[in-house]
């Protein structure tokens, strides 16, 4: 639940998510740091959508964006293994473009988990406007 009520302050478009902000080291060792947690964090929203079931019925907006999270998710995976390894030569300024490619990810990666919140928000409100809330006439 905790997740839930961080995350309600996040269903209006005027309030986005944001991932956590730290300072990468401008190393190797830097640059898996924040491959991983930014994997943790994906794997977490996740989680937390999905709870104890294995799928859900989600608007299609949701769907699209869980998506693109997935291969978010790939991509930060990837970026921990491969700066992981250190026979893996790297220079100064790959590691600088991976640190500018890693903040417009986070940013792809905030929105997408901004949208399925807003997605999720709008067909529950759908679904609560549905329901007749006048109680039944008793006869």
């Amino acid at each position: 639940m905790g997740l839930w009520n961080r995350l309600s302050r996040h269903q209006e478009r005027s309030a986005p998510f944001r991932l956590v902000r730290i300072e990468i080291p401008e190393t190797r060792e830097g640059l898996a740091h924040i491959a991983l947690i930014r994997r943790e964090e994906l794997d977490g929203f996740v989680e937390g959508l999905f709870g104890k079931e294995q799928s859900l019925e989600l608007p299609e907006r949701a769907h699209r964006s869980l998506d693109a999270l997935s291969e978010l998710r790939a991509i930060f995976d990837g970026l921990y293994e491969l700066a992981g390894k250190p026979t893996k030569p790297v220079t100064v300024d790959d590691i600088a473009q991976t640190r500018r490619n890693i903040r417009e990810l986070t940013k792809v990666g905030e929105r997408e988990i901004h949208e399925v919140v807003l997605s999720c928000t709008r067909a529950r409100r759908q679904l609560l406007n549905s329901v007749p809330t006048t109680k039944p006439t008793r006869h």
